[in-house]
């Protein structure tokens, strides 16, 4: 495994980290707690020491689970979760933050971030310095180590800066969907911003598990994914039978190549997702391999069509 500092704190993060939206079940179908738990525990044993949650997957429960699984390493892991966008008030903030502590059997979180920003889903618009004020006195009180922003653009991004230090940007981010490249992409870089990168497998579009007749269960969000729509989907599947015979050859997974390709990217991490300890085993071993950069510019041609379609989206989800 290899590691980036975070942002400018003392914060030292595995470059691949894992994601855990689908353990809070909600909107996901098909997740067990004893597997979420299993692959939490490899992906620690094979290197990856920084997880990601959120107060709104499973309105905690991801949260719980990552307690859990990790309370016995708590002080070798790093622990990111995030604040949702109707708890921006700086009273709301420290209530969720504390909901969020008790959760993750912690008396800390390594990074605390803005999940969405105020406004988002008919949310009340809180003041972004009102809440990077409180997040800035839970800094300061030793109950969060840093802070982060989500979903943000980059005008929102520069607005933050000026309220907090901001070490850290979560965009969604892989071979499909760069969006982040039309500007927030270099702005954190010139910054020493990490980028955390979700989505990097394109919530699984880019493993290719899916076929052209695929059906969601029902309360699968993933229907609502833009790539799933009927423009992109079969596009989309096109590509990856074209890399399928490169995976073979390399002896790589399809999801492999999809996160190796984020981080070749400068000051950026991956946030891959895990439903079973298999999956979680595979992530945490991507870099093992190294591959050549003229196979990375050939992955971008060979999708440039539909990431220059979607360059301007910033929202995966219709």
């Amino acid at each position: 495994m290899s590691f980036i500092q975070l942002g400018k704190s003392d914060i030292q993060i595995s470059k691949i980290i894992m994601g855990t939206w689908q353990a809070g079940k909600q909107m996901w179908t098909g997740i067990e707690d004893s597997d979420s738990i299993e692959a939490i525990k490899v992906a620690y044993d094979n290197g990856i020491t920084t997880f990601d949650t959120a107060e709104l997957y499973g309105k905690g429960h991801s949260e719980q689970i990552i307690g859990k699984s990790l309370k016995n390493v708590r002080d070798k892991v790093v622990i990111a979760t995030k604040v949702a966008p109707q708890n921006l008030s700086p009273q709301k903030i420290r209530s969720a933050c504390e909901r969020s502590l008790k959760n993750l059997h912690t008396d800390y979180i390594d990074l605390y971030q803005i999940h969405w920003p105020a406004g988002s889903f008919g949310s009340k618009k809180i003041p972004i310095e009102e809440s990077l004020g409180e997040m800035t006195k839970l800094k300061k009180e030793g109950k969060i180590r840093s802070i982060g922003v989500s979903n943000f653009s980059l005008d929102q991004v520069k607005e933050a800066l000026l309220y907090a230090e901001i070490d850290s940007v979560q965009s969604p981010y892989s071979i499909l969907w760069r969006h982040i490249e039309k500007d927030i992409q270099s702005f954190c870089i010139e910054n020493n911003i990490t980028l955390l990168a979700y989505s990097s497998m394109a919530q699984g579009l880019l493993t290719g598990k899916f076929k052209k007749d695929h059906k969601f269960d029902k309360g699968d969000h993933r229907k609502s994914n833009i790539l799933f729509s009927e423009k992109y989907f079969e596009r989309s599947l096109d590509f990856i039978s074209k890399i399928k015979p490169i995976a073979a050859d390399l002896g790589m997974t399809l999801g492999g190549i999809a996160i190796y390709w984020v981080l070749t990217h400068e000051n950026t991490a991956a946030i891959a997702g895990a439903r079973n300890a298999k999956q979680s085993f595979v992530n945490a071993n991507v870099l093992g391999c190294r591959l050549p950069h003229e196979l990375m510019k050939e992955l971008e041609a060979l999708s440039s069509d539909i990431a220059e379609e979607l360059i301007d989206q910033t929202i995966m989800w219709q």
